[in-house]
């Protein structure tokens, strides 16, 4: 891929999931504003929205930061902990989302949806930290990729919520189908751009 489209497409993940990440760490706040009607009805969102919340907007913060490869060049031990960092926040997170997915008010589509997106979001970044451990270098990147397509899911989410009510589709019957769309599409992608990296030499995957 051109380096400059890689640079504008990493700019932009990087730009969403800023913004997204901001706007998460809302729900720290006590009396939270502008809660979507999914959230809100959660049964399980004390304590549960506070912790997801907070870990994966974490996520979203120091994750493009690993995939830049001058960074990881240059400074590999900030590289580590940066990478320490979203493990702990994914592998924390991953839980309470799926205790959250559990709890939505939206049926069993949702649970599901949202909680085969948690349960992914686990072993994916699971995945990547054991490979790390073991040195398996090129496999951790690929698996990386992988979380990190999944950790996006909270861009999306957000991205697509406002597309039911334009649609004239009543507001659950979108939540559903994007407890799905929101993360299916992403690993889609992620799995497309693994496929064509392979013909690439392995120092080039950016991650």
């Amino acid at each position: 891929m051109n380096s400059k489209v890689s640079g504008a497409l990493w700019a932009l993940m990087a730009f969403l999931s800023l913004g997204i990440a901001i706007g998460s760490f809302r729900y720290l706040l006590p009396n939270t504003p502008g809660i979507p009607p999914g959230v809100a009805g959660n049964v399980m969102r004390h304590p549960w929205l506070v912790l997801h919340a907070g870990l994966a907007a974490t996520a979203l913060i120091v994750g493009p930061f690993q995939f830049i490869p001058r960074l990881r060049a240059a400074r590999p031990r900030l590289h580590h902990w940066v990478g320490r960092i979203y493990v702990v926040a994914c592998l924390l997170g991953g839980p309470a989302g799926l205790l959250l997915a559990w709890g939505t008010s939206a049926g069993p589509v949702a649970q599901f949806g949202f909680g085969l997106l948690a349960i992914s979001w686990i072993f994916c970044t699971a995945q990547a930290w054991r490979l790390a451990m073991a040195r398996r270098i090129v496999e951790h990147r690929r698996w990386m990729v992988r979380s990190f397509a999944l950790t996006l899911a909270a861009v999306t989410l957000r991205l697509y919520l406002p597309i039911p009510p334009l649609l004239g589709i009543d507001f659950v019957e979108g939540y559903r189908a994007i407890s799905w769309l929101c993360w299916i599409p992403n690993l889609l992608a992620a799995e497309l751009y693994l496929n064509r990296a392979r013909l690439w030499k392995p120092a080039t995957l950016a991650t």
